[in-house]
């Protein structure tokens, strides 16, 4: 059981000086009954909330797609930047961040999510979870650059990028799939055989298939069977 106040932040729809008020005013209702204290306590499992007219259901996790748009950077906020956040207008509950980061040129699937523990196993090295990118290059590949690509490039860290998958798509443009996330790593491994990206967009993250159908900037919430597959990686 839950505090309804708690509940009703739980789910941004105001702060909690906001929200005690409209309790106060009767304008909140836990499953048909209008609520009048703060401390009132529901089961947040099951019940349906009327918050001013519109209805709400809590979940602990939620789990939405962007399609995420060159000119935006992956943060949760900045003070001079349009962030990925500034694409979702109403957040339907706190804590919403994106998994991961994409260049601020780069555009493509997004996964935004306040499952941090799903998250960090999608992020984890150990996980060896495959990202899969469509490249546009400068220049052709000839095959010792594919070849070295796909053994592991030196690209300036530590050690070599893991070993990447490649198929062409034509002149000067791949399927690229690692299972890294370094800084600037796609970039960097094709400047490492003498070629420079021009054109970048993540079309996979694990399980998690970019939905073509969403318009650049638009995002959807995942289906059941998305969120399943992720969390069985």
């Amino acid at each position: 059981m839950m505090r309804i106040d708690k509940l009703l932040c739980s789910l941004n729809l105001g702060s909690r000086s906001r929200i005690r008020e409209m309790i106060r005013k009767g304008q909140v209702a836990a499953d048909g009954t209008v609520i009048l204290k703060p401390e009132h306590k529901v089961d947040e499992e099951t019940v349906l909330l009327c918050v001013e007219g519109r209805e709400y259901r809590y979940r602990r996790y939620v789990y939405y797609m962007l399609h995420k748009p060159a000119g935006v950077i992956s943060a949760t906020s900045d003070p001079k930047e349009k962030t990925v956040m500034d694409l979702l207008p109403v957040l339907p509950a706190k804590d919403l961040a994106p998994a991961g980061r994409l260049d601020k040129d780069t555009e493509g699937l997004l996964l935004i999510t306040n499952d941090g523990a799903l998250v960090h196993r999608l992020l984890s090295p150990g996980s060896h979870v495959e990202k899969t990118y469509f490249v546009t290059c400068t220049t052709e590949l000839d095959e010792t650059a594919v070849k070295t690509l796909e053994q592991g490039v030196e690209i300036g860290d530590s050690s070599p990028a893991c070993p990447a998958k490649l198929v062409h798509q034509g002149e000067r443009a791949w399927l690229l799939t690692i299972t890294e996330g370094r800084y600037h790593q796609v970039k960097r491994m094709f400047e490492a055989v003498g070629s420079r990206v021009v054109y970048l967009k993540r079309l996979r993250m694990g399980s998690l298939a970019l939905d073509e159908s969403l318009p650049r900037g638009a995002y959807r919430e995942l289906t059941q069977e998305e969120v399943d597959a992720l969390k069985a990686l």
